[in-house]
């Protein structure tokens, strides 16, 4: 017998009636998953704006101040992806990608920066960042890149 999730249809015109949906348990557990991503910035203002628009997308978030941090949690947490500045005191964005790419070559990795130039972008594609994102940052940049992240994650990847 195959475990999946009952997920509670709304209806459009308010009835009162509620409908349910079998979801299989394949498809029960990619939506069930909270991702869980690591957040890397310098500015704690910063993370906790990320923080906030990451969990109104459904993610589970932990948070780093720099690039030595960030290292060590991804060696100890199993993350599905990380927001990772660019410019931070200690191990910047950068050095942290080269060590992070070496222990977890898959892990999905967006760079964050406002000290944006195309050689920092071309040098973080080019070891394996999975997107490149200037600050001031959009709500649609980190919807599009959370979704990047749940396809990779679920293998659903076009």
């Amino acid at each position: 017998m195959h475990e999946g999730i009952f997920a509670k249809a709304t209806n459009k015109i308010n009835t009162g009636e509620n409908r349910f949906t079998y979801i299989p348990a394949e498809g029960a557990d990619i939506l069930a998953k909270k991702l869980k991503v690591l957040i890397t910035d310098d500015s704690k203002l910063l993370r906790r704006k990320l923080r906030e628009e990451l969990e109104a997308l459904g993610c589970e978030v932990l948070e780093a101040q720099n690039g030595k941090e960030a290292v060590m949690i991804n060696l100890q947490e199993s993350l599905d992806g990380i927001f990772l500045d660019i410019v931070m005191p200690e191990v910047g964005g950068i050095e942290a990608l080269q060590v992070i790419r070496e222990v977890n070559p898959n892990l999905p990795v967006v760079m964050l920066s406002s000290a944006g130039t195309p050689q920092k972008l071309m040098t973080t594609l080019k070891m394996g960042a999975a997107d490149f994102i200037q600050k001031p940052y959009t709500r649609e940049q980190i919807v599009k890149a959370v979704e990047m992240i749940r396809k990779k994650v679920t293998g659903h990847e076009k």
